[in-house]
This record gives C-alpha cells, structure tokens and sequence, in this order.
C-alpha cells in the first residue's frame, strides 16, 4: 500500500470523527421506547367484531398510507430476517448502532471517486423514521444531518433491544407504494402473512427496500445480487419472473373477513380502531349464505338485490345485519336493511291488532271478500286480491293468515286511517311521516314505505306482547325502557292467527316455506307491480326479517313474498331454532278460548281465542238473501281506462252481483251477457256502457254506467 494514499484514508477518517464530536452537542433528542411506539402503531383498518370479540368485518379507513396490524419478530419467516441482513446490514449483530467499517468503506468510496456505498445501519435508518429531524430533506442527507444519524443510532442501541430495532424497523419501513410494513408488504405482493414468505419471496422484499418504486427489472437484478452475497437457493431468472409476476399487477390487499360491510361503515370511523357489537358471527354467516343463494337462484327471474336482518326478541340485540347479498347486484353499497320500500301486505297485522283492541273487530268476525268501490278524493279506490279472486265471506282469522286484500281495507274502513297511521308511528315506522289522508285506504295494503330495521322491530313488538323497544348494534348501549303500544291480548290473537297453517291456506295452501317444524308466526308482503317483497316472521326467541327486490326498483318476474322472501326466512329460522327450545307463546291474562261455530257454516266449528268479554260460541251471518241484488262491480260512473301495453285478451273487467243471482243475468247496453251467478270477466270495449242486473220475469233490479277510454287494436 503507498504511503500517500494511508495517509489520504487516515485522513479522512480523522476528519470524520472530529465533526462526529463536534456534532454530539446537537444531536441529544431522546427517543420513544419500543413498546411506546408498537402502542402508537395505527393500522390504516378498522375492525368490526362480533359479540363473542370474533373479527366479523375488515374495513379500510386511512387511504393515505396502507397499513396492517404490527407483526411481531416471531411471526415473520427467518428468511426475511436473513435477507434483510444481508442486503441492508450485514454486522447488524456485531455493531453498537454504527457500522464504523462500512463508514469508512464509503468514506474512502467516496475519496478515490467509486461508485458510492450505503453506510446506514439498520439502526440509523430506524432511528431516521423515528425522528422526523433526521430524514432526508432532499435526495440526500447533508453531512450535519447525516453525523446527527450516527450519533442517534447509537443512543437508540443505549435503550431498545436487537430485537425490537429489527421488528419496528419491518413494521415502520416503507416498502412499494402506499404500503408500510412487513405485514402489508407480504398481503399486497404475495397474499401471505410475514410468516410464511419463502426465500425468493423474501430477497424480493429486500431488494424493494433502496428503490420502492424501481421497475421489475431492476429490482430482479437488485434480488439477484441479494441472493448470490447472502447466499440463498434459487437462480436469477427465477427471481427476475417472480419481480415481473408481482410488480406487474395491482398491489391490492384484500379483507381477511368481509361479512358486514353496512354495518361496518356505519360504526367504523378511526384507523386501528376495534368495535364489539352485538352481531353473531355465526348467524351473520348463515343469512348471508342463505340470502346470496336464494338470489342467485331467482337471477332468471331478474332479481338482484336482497336484505336480512336477525334480532334477539329479549334484548333488542341485533345478530345479523346483511345490508345486501345479490352476486348480481348493481348497487352493492346501498344498504337494504335501511332502504325505504313499499311494504305490502305487511302491515296488516297492526291494522287487525288495532281493531282487535277497540273491540270492532274479534278473531271470528265475519269479514266479505268481494269486490269493494271506495270513494275517495282522487276517485275511486278499488282493491283487489293477490290472486285476483274473492272468497267470500271469511273470518278475520282466514283474512289475516291468508293475507286477503277487500278485508283488510273493509277493516280500515272501521278503524280510520289517521289511527292507523299513529299505531304505525308507535310501532317504529318513521318513515311513515305524512297524514292519514296522505295514504288513503291503500295504506292497508302497504302502500307506505318502510324500511326492514322498521318491519323487524315492528314484529318484534308482536312478540314481545305489544311493547316497544329500541334496537342495538353495541352491546354497552342501553336498550331503552319499554313503551306498551300494543295491549298484550291483541297482540298474543294476532300472533296466534300469524302461525296458524290452516289459516292461511286459503292463499297459500298447507305446504309453504311459512311452515315451520317449531313454533313460529309469519306474513309476507308483496309491493304493487313485484318490486319488492318481503317475509317478516318470529319465535319466542328470534325475529326474522327478509327483503327480496331491486334496489333500482325495477319489478321481478312472478316473484312473491312465498316464492321471494320467504324459502331465506326459514332456512335462517331453521338454524336458530336447533339449538334452542321452542314453546308456544302463553297466553296473557284477559284472553279466552272458546269454541265457536258459524251459521251458516262458512268455516268449520274451531277453538278460538278472544279478548274478555268479545268471545262468543256462534257467529251468525245475516240472511242476505233478503238484500236486494245489486251490482258490485263495476261502480256507477267509474271510467275504464285500457292499458296500450296490455294485450287485449289479458285486460278483464269483472260484471259482479251481490247477492249472487242465479236466475238473473247481466244486460250490456241491451244485450243478453252471461248469467249473474257468477262474476263474468268481460274484455273491455272503448266507449259509453250501461250493464243492467235483469230478473227473469224482466224486471231491472240495478243498472250501472260506466265508460271505457282506449282505442281499438
């Protein structure tokens, strides 16, 4: 060696530790400890967990930086540590903080005019993201700044262990991107845990570390060299097709667990935050399989969207909440729980309740489904029939269970619209905000709006003998006092008739997805034109809510609330109810059960129950063959509009009669139409018509006008 170029190095070194020291004074900033900064670590997620502390929901929060939660040292692969060694600092374990070897390699680098070399240790480059006064303020750092590093990696091997410089500094380095850490590094490159990178995959990550965002190619020639100096298995070309697999495509991370993403968003606000609610994640999982398979299902049946909600009857606890399920939807966000839908027949059992209380109506009352004109200020209000037929008289038990139409709105006639409106308010349904006269008679249908958070509550309040409470996502949330809305008696008739199968086999026969092996009381609802429709039923324990439909508001295809809602109801229902006892409801005081019979026998003799002192042991009917016929339907002057879009054939005006006449017919503007003993469809004709109700003997018993507007085809 010459003796110029000893003294050259000598001097150099002599020069650099004479500004190290004088730099001591400056550089006496004291750094948190290790446990100070893991506490601080804040994952760029929030955690949504279920009542047991399971994670049920994974959310992102900060889109600033991506961030998972800190990887401890004992869960990251032994090859990582290896490869970050070698490719970042080789004595890691021999030095004190400084690497005094490399420094003054890259001093005498630097002098002779080389290619220059990294002297930072890990230790440095951790104490540089711990001290924002110590990163580079341009590409590089200046000689004062970079002596301040020196001294601070030694005073940060005074007080933090090897072990922790090297687990925070592959928790807080920056590796391609958005992503920060081991953790995110190893998900968004290679979808695995630090745990199990493989070598390849770990001398890749090193080789990111001096150019984050350096093409593939480079940083395969960067992982080459990595690999021949540690040394590691594996050849260049193998590493230079893993850099261009990797590097070529998006770095996503995906959620670990993705079960509630609307309830999710509601409650999760901070990054790293944790939320315990008061969710099942069993049953979470249950409802969702079951709504998303029912959908795919009825694809064919241009259905796209659906909702579930599962609540605890006793503590108003939410145990399900799936906002939206349909693998074909076209608005995944939009939460179905909250949404706003008609709700159809659903709404009927407040109505019966409502008249069961004020004593207008009992479970046995006799009810007339038959065809029904009310005039109202926009015209007049004709109802009909799911199934666009009528069945008579019929008592308010087989009206309930077997969801018909003319009844409900015969007993909305009683009760009153405006207090209709006001038990709905008291049961829950804000959505409802507008006056009676607003709805009109449709409002028992379901021509409102509702949500399903409404419709479960609602029926919970069923359940739990007509007191109302809040509900709750969180388990420390109070759950409200109780408010009786509902007097218990009525409430325990109407949940009766709700489970019973007889009753509801008029509509929907004795083999139906609302029959359950278990106790259970049930009613679906179908919106006007099939845009929604719905299943809403409970057991002692549970309430069960399904809504089936578009969220563009598009109607399905022959889908009802039996066909829709109603299979995911009871497959939902079916495992509630395997682990836990069920037992009819008892009924409450004030309630009798009595045998009654009908006269004439238009429904077989039965037990039925009553509030005290409404029971009765016949139900008779008035003679209404002393009525005087009458045409029902049409209405004297109702306007008849044809449908442009309709075929001819499938448009029908119903010519009906009360009472039926068998020897009576129906004259059409002077012609002989078709006997009055039964409703006769006729297709509509455009223009001015008089129908006429004519005796056999020739006497006009009634006669209506009414008029048809339409052209003809």
């Amino acid at each position: 060696m010459s003796r110029p170029g000893f003294w050259r190095r000598l001097g150099l070194a002599a020069a650099t530790s004479l500004l190290f020291w004088l730099a001591l004074p400056t550089c006496t900033s004291a750094f948190p400890s290790f446990q100070e900064v893991k506490a601080a670590w804040r994952p760029s997620e929030a955690y949504l967990l279920d009542r047991q502390g399971r994670l049920i929901h994974e959310l992102r929060i900060d889109f600033k930086v991506r961030r998972l939660p800190w990887a401890a040292l004992e869960e990251m692969s032994p090859a990582l540590i290896k490869a970050i060694i070698a490719a970042e600092d080789r004595r890691f374990y021999q030095h004190q903080g400084v690497d005094w070897q490399a420094l003054a390699a890259a001093a005498l680098y630097r002098a002779t005019g080389k290619p220059s070399r990294g002297a930072s240790t890990l230790t440095m480059q951790l104490a540089a993201m711990l001290d924002k006064d110590l990163a580079p303020t341009k590409a590089r750092r200046g000689v004062l700044q970079k002596l301040a590093q020196l001294r601070s990696g030694l005073a940060l091997e005074e007080t933090w262990s090897k072990r922790e410089i090297m687990e925070a500094y592959l928790n807080l380095v920056g590796f391609r991107g958005e992503l920060q850490g081991i953790a995110a590094a190893a998900r968004a490159l290679f979808g695995k845990q630090p745990s199990g990178l493989s070598e390849a995959e770990a001398v890749l990550l090193a080789a990111i570390l001096p150019s984050p965002n350096a093409d593939a190619a480079r940083i395969g020639r960067k992982a080459c060299a990595i690999a021949k100096a540690g040394p590691f298995q594996g050849n260049c070309a193998d590493l230079n097709q893993l850099a261009e697999d990797v590097l070529s495509r998006p770095l996503a991370i995906d959620p670990s667990l993705a079960r509630a993403p609307h309830l999710a968003r509601q409650l999760l606000k901070s990054p790293g935050e944790s939320v315990m609610t008061t969710l099942d994640g069993d049953i979470q999982r249950v409802a969702g399989l079951a709504l998303q398979q029912q959908l795919h299902g009825l694809s064919g049946r241009n259905v796209r969207d659906g909702a579930a909600l599962v609540v605890d009857n006793a503590s108003g606890d939410i145990l399900a909440y799936v906002g939206s399920a349909g693998p074909f939807s076209n608005a995944a966000k939009v939460d179905g729980v909250r949404a706003h839908r008609q709700a159809g027949s659903t709404l009927k059992p407040f109505l019966y309740g409502l008249a069961l209380e004020k004593q207008y109506l009992t479970a046995a009352s006799i009810l007339d489904d038959a065809p029904l004109n009310l005039a109202t200020a926009s015209g007049l209000y004709i109802p009909q029939n799911y199934d666009h037929d009528f069945k008579g008289l019929v008592s308010v038990r087989t009206a309930l269970a077997s969801s018909l139409n003319i009844p409900a709105v015969r007993a909305l006639v009683l009760i009153g619209v405006e207090r209709f409106r006001d038990r709905l308010r008291d049961l829950g349904y804000r959505g409802i905000r507008e006056a009676g006269e607003y709805y009109g008679f449709s409002l028992a249908l379901g021509s409102a709006e509702v949500s399903l958070l409404e419709q479960v509550n609602a029926y919970r309040t069923l359940a739990n003998g007509g007191a109302f409470s809040r509900l709750r996502f969180i388990p420390t949330e109070p759950g409200g006092d109780q408010i009786q809305v509902m007097s218990e008696q009525s409430a325990f008739i109407v949940s009766d008739v709700l489970s019973d199968r007889a009753g509801r086999a008029v509509t929907f026969g004795l083999d139906n997805p609302l029959a359950t092996r278990f106790w259970s009381a049930v009613k679906t609802g179908t919106s006007k034109d099939m845009r929604d429709n719905w299943c809403i039923g409970f057991t002692p324990t549970f309430t069960v809510g399904v809504w089936v439909g578009n969220f563009e508001g598009d109607s399905m295809r022959d889908v009802s609330g039996v066909t829709g809602a109603a299979p995911v109801w009871l497959e939902i229902m079916s495992a509630l109810q395997e682990a836990v006892p069920n037992t009819p409801p008892e009924p409450p005081a004030g309630i009798v059960n009595r045998s009654v019979r009908f006269q004439p026998a238009i429904e077989p003799e039965r037990p039925e129950w009553f509030v005290q002192g409404t029971e009765t042991q016949m139900v008779q009917v008035a003679d209404r063959l002393n009525r005087s016929p009458k045409i029902e339907s049409p209405s004297d002057g109702v306007i008849i509009a044809l449908d442009p879009d309709i075929p001819d054939q499938n448009q029908a005006v119903l010519f009906t009669a009360r009472p039926l006449q068998k020897d009576a017919r129906f004259m059409l503007d002077g012609e002989f139409l078709a006997s009055a003993g039964a409703s006769h469809p006729w297709r509509p004709q455009p223009g001015a018509h008089k129908l006429e109700l004519v005796a056999a003997n020739g006497k006009i018993h009634h006669a209506v006008s009414f008029t048809v507007r339409g052209l003809n085809r």
